[in-house]
Order: structure tokens, then sequence, then C-alpha cells
């Protein structure tokens, strides 16, 4: 196993990213946030790769923020090092959320505090029955960062996030899915085949199109209606002239099945 604190592995037109600190349980430092920043970047522009998991190394998914490094850091003003390690993390959560492919949270244990909010920077999330989520900002008296108070309310609604938030209670994999935190759950050991099997029905589909959709759904909260009829139709537009669009049509009109990858 390589010592990088983030492993790109490549299957197909797959990518997988690896949080690869064990020991720490995938706590963030400065490293593993660099390391996140420049490969999300780089799957970004990898015209090969058509859909990308996101997932930890041993136990943990990711147990959020490195306390300790930050308190070994900055120990008479920790929030320095929180200022610093909050903008490189926001960083990369901007990376992944732009991206203009798919990604998929494969939570395969323990996913806390900043692991919350990078689980829910990803598009979809499948979690193991043996993993949970927890916010753990509040109770160790901090305050949520990773886009997690963006990401939360608009998946689970206001009242749900604040009960969230404030009671910091553990979320197992079944209630995760209950209330729309999670798309699947599978079994630990069927994880990764399940996460894969969904990355891989999404890597068949048009991935121009998922970009599409993914940036109209990132817009659309901060728009008018006025506006955001201006941009789907200048999405439908481009869609239109594009070679997925003209495989899709094409194919709709022949009576056969559209052919993307």
């Amino acid at each position: 196993m390589s010592d990088d604190a983030v492993i790109i592995s490549r299957k197909r037109d797959i990518a997988t990213l690896r949080l690869n600190r064990p020991a720490k349980y995938n706590a963030l430092n400065q490293d593993l946030l660099d390391r996140l920043h420049g490969a999300a970047a780089e799957l970004a522009f990898d015209d090969d790769v058509r859909a990308v998991v996101l997932t930890g190394e041993g136990k943990a998914f990711c147990a959020g923020g490195d306390l300790k490094e930050i308190n070994e850091d900055e120990p008479d003003q920790p929030g320095r090092a929180f200022w610093r390690l909050a903008g490189r993390f926001h960083e990369a959560v901007k990376e992944l959320r732009a991206m203009a492919k798919p990604t998929i949270a494969a939570i395969n244990g323990p996913a806390a505090g900043g692991g919350f909010s990078l689980a829910l920077a990803c598009d979809l999330r499948v979690m193991s029955d043996a993993a949970f989520l927890k916010i753990g900002y509040i109770a160790n008296g901090l305050s949520i960062d990773g886009g997690g108070s963006f990401s939360l309310p608009r998946l689970v609604g206001m009242g749900r996030a604040m009960e969230i938030a404030f009671l910091d209670e553990k979320i197992s994999a079944e209630r995760a899915l209950e209330i729309g935190l999670v798309n699947r759950v599978a079994s630990a050991d069927e994880l990764d085949n399940v996460a894969h099997e969904l990355a891989n029905r999404l890597a068949e589909m048009p991935t121009g199109a998922l970009g599409r959709a993914k940036r109209l759904f990132n817009a659309s909260f901060q728009n008018t209606l006025e506006r955001q009829l201006e941009l789907e139709r200048e999405a439908i537009a481009e869609a239109g002239n594009s070679d997925e669009g003209r495989e899709g049509m094409n194919a709709f009109l022949e009576k056969r099945e559209p052919q993307y990858r």
C-alpha cells in the first residue's frame, strides 16, 4: 500500500479516491487535503474518467479534522490552524462539487465531523451497514465546515438538520437511508461492489448530460426561477449540439439503445 495520504486507482473509466491515513481513521490534515484537492482537480480534467468513487482505507471513512495535529500546530491559538485547514478543505469540496461527472461516497466506516461533510459533498452516497454518521462539531465546541451547513439542510430539511447538529447522535446506516442522507446501504463485504456497480451504471450514461444536471442543481438554490430557466435553456441548447445529444436523439428515433461509453 502506498504511503500517499490519498491514493488514486482506475478500473476502466471509473476512478477511486482512497483516503489513506488508516492509523488516524483518515483524519484530515494539510497533506491529505492537499492531495485530495489535487486528485479531484486531476480527475475533473481527465476525459477518460466517467465516474469517481471516494472511500477510506481501513476501518473508517473519515474521522474529520486531525484535532491532535491541529492542537500541536497552534497550541495557543488553534483557531489559526483551523483557518488554514478549513481553507484547504473547502478548496477540495469545491472541486468535488464542480466536477462535471458523478461522484459517489462509499462510506466504509465512521464518517464524523469533516468526514460527514465530505461524504455530503459527493453526489451520491453508499453506506456500509456497519458504518455510522456523526456530525461531531458542536459536541466538541466547534463549528461546522466542509460545506456541511450547506448540504445537510438541503438533503433533510432545516428542522432535521438542526436536530442532527444539536443532538449530535450517531446515525446508523438504516436511519441515514430512511431520512435521505444516503442513497444505498450495503453489507460491509459488498460495499465496494455496490458502489462500483452504481458507478458503472453512471459511466454508461452520457457524462456531459450528468454534468449539466449537476451544474443546474448546484445553481438552483441561489437563483430566481427566471435565471434558472435561462440556464436550463442554455444547457439544453448546448446538449442538443453535443455528440451525446445527437446520439441520444438518433437512438430514440431509431428505436435502439444509445451508446455513450
